[in-house]
C-alpha cells in the first residue's frame, strides 16, 4: 500500500474527529478508528512513516493522536 494513500486517508479521519469539541476525545477517536478499521500492515506502514519521516504530510492533530496512542496501533 502506498504511504501517500494512507496519509490521505488518515488526514480525512483526523479532519472528522478534530471537529469534536473535546480534544482528548478526538485524539482517542482517531487512534481507535485506525485500530478498528485498518489492517495491521496499514498500521505498521503508518508507524514506520512516523518513525522514518517524522510523519511528513500528516496533519498535526493526527500526529498528536498517533504519538499519544501509539501502543494501541502497534
Amino acid at each position: 500500500m502506498k504511504i501517500d494513500h494512507l496519509i490521505s486517508m488518515i488526514n480525512r479521519i483526523g479532519q472528522y474527529f478534530a471537529s469534536l469539541p473535546d480534544r482528548s476525545e478526538a485524539l482517542e477517536g482517531i487512534a481507535m478508528h485506525v485500530k478498528r478499521s485498518w489492517d495491521p500492515r496499514m498500521r505498521r506502514a503508518l508507524l514506520e512513516h512516523l518513525d522514518q519521516q517524522q510523519g511528513r504530510g500528516i496533519d498535526p492533530v493526527v500526529l498528536e493522536a498517533l504519538r499519544q496512542h501509539r501502543q494501541l496501533l502497534a
